[in-house]
């Protein structure tokens, strides 16, 4: 066990999510060039951590997807659909084949995650704001039906840009639910630019510490499991208070003209794009294989 408390069996744990997370980073690649529309930069900036969530963190039953006693995930910035859909399908929510299906007519599998269609999405979302407030009535429900499940939202910076997300969070220092986490996806760029051009959230930390709620000592590095495993043990730790985590992350992950990039929020993945930034991703699969 390392100084973290990090066993050598959960390392290996944490080197196949990281493998599977750059797997799954690549099918989102793939699946939004052949539609020809998605969100490419939001979807990968947030990849390591719904795939830690998902195969390390969360209790859930994709054979009973309503179970009372399962974990909560809120993808509040829901215009990353394409990594939920495909890592539910990983998860065997759905048939991997249906994420082909991808923003199709008809298709379960639409721009934006519907929680009346698609197993596994706790609620639909779309329009930013409103995840921490959904997250923090499912707490409360936990505390009045005197259930232990956790409740997890995942925000980025246009959630906290709406007014709504911080009087849910007013409402979350109020109300204190235990077991009930925030987790920001702080890549620092949105649709028309950078944050600091945009509406600057910093100091982001002491914002959310003025308003008495419990933030993780450090920014965690968004892309790397080991770490957010850290941060999970952390949450744990402090399960009796409501939670703020951030994570340290880069839009458009893994592909050196996307990171970083406004421009590649949500355009179209062109035929040489597509053709450089697979050869980029995979690149990086296999040397990660070869390291592990």
């Amino acid at each position: 066990m390392d100084q973290h408390g990090i066993t050598t069996d959960l390392r290996k744990k944490a080197s196949i999510i990281q493998q599977m997370a750059q797997q799954c980073r690549i099918e989102v690649f793939e699946m939004i060039h052949r539609r020809g529309n998605g969100h490419w930069g939001g979807s990968s900036s947030c990849m390591e951590i719904l795939a830690t969530l998902y195969f390390y963190i969360l209790k859930i039953d994709p054979k009973n997807p309503t179970w009372e006693e399962r974990d909560r995930i809120i993808l509040s910035k829901g215009h990353a659909a394409p990594i939920l859909y495909n890592v539910l399908a990983h998860k065997d929510f759905f048939p991997l084949e249906e994420l082909a299906s991808f923003r199709s007519l008809n298709s379960r599998l639409q721009g934006h995650p519907c929680m009346l269609k698609t197993p596994g999405v706790e609620l639909s979302t779309g329009s930013l704001g409103h995840g921490i407030s959904v997250g923090l009535g499912m707490a409360l429900a936990a505390r009045l039906t005197q259930k232990v499940y956790w409740t997890f939202v995942l925000v980025g910076e246009g959630c906290l840009n709406e007014g709504q997300s911080w009087e849910a969070l007013m409402a979350t220092a109020k109300y204190k639910p235990s077991r009930f986490v925030v987790m920001v996806d702080y890549n620092k760029v949105q649709l028309d630019g950078t944050n600091d051009a945009i509406m600057p959230l910093e100091p982001l930390r002491n914002k959310f510490e003025s308003f008495n709620l419990t933030v993780a000592p450090e920014v965690y590095d968004g892309h790397n499991v080991w770490e957010i495993m850290r941060s999970w043990q952390w949450a744990q730790q402090h399960q009796e208070v409501p939670c703020i985590i951030i994570f340290d992350t880069h839009k458009g992950k893994g592909i050196s003209f996307t990171e970083d990039d406004p421009k590649w929020h949500g355009c179209p993945i062109d035929n040489q794009s597509y053709q450089a930034g697979k050869i980029e991703l995979e690149n990086t699969l296999n040397r990660n294989n070869d390291e592990s």
